[in-house]
């Protein structure tokens, strides 16, 4: 995706994602994303799913995440944040070892809405050197935390080279009360085709150990996925 591309096309969505933004996306400005920009949106191959997980790396959690994937022979991206790649460096190596994506979530969990260009740049821009420096990965993918897009962040994208992409599909995977179940059906429910699914691999803007519903999950999106003949990877074989 080219930066004049995500410039034009998430300008034409900032407007409505600045006034209904509340949490981890909205359920109209998901729709609209994938009707009118499916890129951003993350729509590509339709025989693909491209999985990603949010808000790790976290020294308990994803290592349970790592080893579900690998159980099922997939690989995924991981949208880290800087703050927490710092925390845990031995957590992001081992993601990075084992064959994952690394990109970027920003450098600490706050929402672009009211920040100023200067101060998004930089949160962006911190987290990509950090995350590139600890994993021995170029990051190419940014996602703003809760998929909140406004000016400042197409001008940190832009400044940072990275590309920025957001979902197609979700688990809701951060609420109390899911199960792996309820989470895979939440997937299902709002697939597109040539989705872009987003999971979380910590709960640090989550209900507690909300990540044990996550794992649960993969076994039965696993099952679904291999019936239906769709390729499990990460976003560099997606588009």
């Amino acid at each position: 995706m080219s930066s004049g591309g995500v410039a034009r096309g998430a300008a034409l969505a900032m407007g409505a994602a600045a006034v209904a933004h509340v949490g981890p996306g909205v359920v109209a400005w998901r729709r609209g994303r994938c009707a009118v920009l499916p890129r951003l949106a993350g729509i590509g191959r339709l025989d693909h799913v491209a999985l990603t997980f949010d808000d790790g790396p976290h020294p308990v959690s994803t290592p349970l995440v790592l080893d579900a994937l690998e159980r099922f022979g997939w690989h995924a991206t991981f949208f880290c944040l800087g703050s927490e790649a710092r925390r845990h460096p031995g957590t992001l190596r081992e993601i990075a070892r084992r064959g994952h994506e690394v990109a970027v979530h920003g450098d600490t969990h706050r929402s672009h809405l009211l920040r100023s260009a200067l101060d998004v740049s930089r949160d962006v821009i911190s987290a990509r050197d950090s995350i590139g420096e600890l994993s021995g990965q170029s990051p190419r993918w940014f996602r703003p935390p809760y998929g909140a897009v406004a000016a400042s962040t197409l001008v940190g994208v832009h400044r940072s080279g990275m590309d920025l992409v957001l979902w197609s599909a979700w688990g809701r995977d951060w609420r109390a009360g899911q199960t792996g179940l309820s989470v895979a059906d939440e997937v299902d429910r709002t697939s597109t085709g040539g989705d872009t699914v987003l999971l979380h691999d910590s709960d640090i803007t989550s209900t507690e150990r909300s990540w044990e519903a996550t794992v649960a999950s993969l076994e039965v999106l696993a099952r679904r996925w291999e019936a239906r003949g769709l390729v499990v990877g990460p976003l560099r074989e997606h588009f």
